[in-house]
């Protein structure tokens, strides 16, 4: 069996419910399945090398976004094979499951992916669309910028947030300047940054918001097939 050292959540969780026993490692932040026990080898931003090395994979998965290009070179120069994905909407997710899980060794495509794909395949068209402004971060303020997944995510739920044409992928805004923007709704999820009831929506008065799942909004793996129906009971609950 292929020995993988995840340094995605995500691709921790697509990983360990189609290929048990295949993870020799995985980040402090893999938290999926529940009672997940392999080594940890450090955060996305700053993975122990030295670990995942002494670990010998046969393959480390990462992601362009979530890890840094120095951290992926020393594990290439200490000859270990890296596979990078990139994710930018619900599509290439599906493409990049079905390419990392064939290369950790899975000789089918799993149910869970199937039924992930049907799920956003036989979304309805929304019949009303809503403007948005969707922070994933508070002190400093930072929202949903250009090319995102999760902005895709939301999209395909007939949300549109109002920073999409921004140049940067998460930007820095005032939150003045946010309220100014007077969106439908506010959407805030549980990751990276946890919003809560007590903690969000008071920045916000007189504007419905919506709390949802981080997991479902941002996350790429077997949460797929319930993204679509959770996120949306959300987005609806916030705007009765």
């Amino acid at each position: 069996m292929t020995r993988v050292v995840s340094l995605v959540p995500s691709l921790t969780e697509a990983v360990a419910v189609t290929l048990p026993g295949a993870l020799a490692g995985a980040t402090d932040w893999c938290t999926h399945p529940a009672g997940l026990d392999v080594p940890r080898v450090g955060g996305t931003k700053n993975p122990r090398v030295d670990r995942i090395v002494s670990l010998a994979p046969d393959l480390v998965i990462a992601n362009e976004e979530e890890n840094r290009a120095p951290d992926l070179d020393a594990l290439r120069a200490a000859g270990i094979e890296v596979l990078v994905t990139e994710v930018r909407g619900v599509p290439q997710a599906l493409t990049e499951l079905d390419r990392v899980l064939t290369a950790c060794g899975a000789r089918s495509r799993p149910a869970w992916l199937d039924a992930a794909e049907a799920a956003w395949t036989a979304l309805p068209a929304p019949e009303v669309r809503t403007t948005a402004v969707v922070p994933v971060w508070r002190r400093p303020w930072m929202v949903l910028g250009r090319d995102t997944f999760a902005g895709d995510v939301l999209a395909r739920l007939g949300v549109d947030h109002v920073y999409a044409g921004h140049p940067e992928r998460y930007p820095r805004v005032d939150l003045d300047e946010l309220r100014a923007r007077a969106p439908d709704l506010v959407v805030l999820p549980d990751e990276p940054y946890r919003f809560t009831a007590g903690d969000g929506p008071e920045a916000f008065p007189g504007l419905p918001c919506a709390l949802v799942s981080g997991r479902h909004l941002t996350w790429y793996g077997p949460s797929l097939a319930r993204a679509p129906r959770t996120l949306a009971a959300a987005l609806r609950a916030a705007r009765r």
